[in-house]
């Protein structure tokens, strides 16, 4: 079937693996026949697992009221993925054209741009040049 050659303390070993059948396995070292039982572990991911808080339940959700005014104007762009700011094409007092490119981040090994939805000026910058960023963070204000 696999032919392995080991080097353990200066003794050179031709292990033959003749046969696997569940947790056992038929192999020869060195030309003598073993019977061995293969120990299988489970392998741990090593992918970080994000955790966000959640979000409080508001008794009072029926009573909330539409805010008017500046604050409604207001567009808030998020992070749609974890990853790092690469790049920052606009500063606060911009003013800027939907499908304009505002910033630009690398997520997943892939660098992605991040696109004004509307025109507006820019309010605020909350990011900076290298900043890593999780899925949802505020980047950028504007109205």
């Amino acid at each position: 079937m696999r032919n392995f050659k080991f080097n353990i303390r200066g003794n050179e070993y031709e292990v033959e693996v003749l046969r696997i059948e569940g947790n056992l396995a038929e192999i020869e070292v060195n030309g003598t026949p073993y019977q061995v039982e293969i120990e299988r572990r489970k392998t741990e991911s090593k992918t970080p697992i994000l955790v966000r808080s959640a979000i409080p339940n508001n008794p009072n959700a029926d009573n909330v009221k539409i805010k008017a005014g500046a604050e409604a104007r207001l567009s808030k762009i998020v992070a749609p993925l974890p990853g790092q700011i690469i790049q920052l094409l606009v500063k606060p007092g911009d003013q800027v054209k939907r499908g304009q490119k505002l910033l630009v981040y690398e997520a997943m090994k892939m660098e992605n741009n991040l696109l004004a939805e509307k025109d507006g000026v820019i309010k605020v910058v909350k990011v900076n040049l290298g900043d890593n960023v999780l899925q949802g963070d505020l980047l950028i204000e504007m109205e």
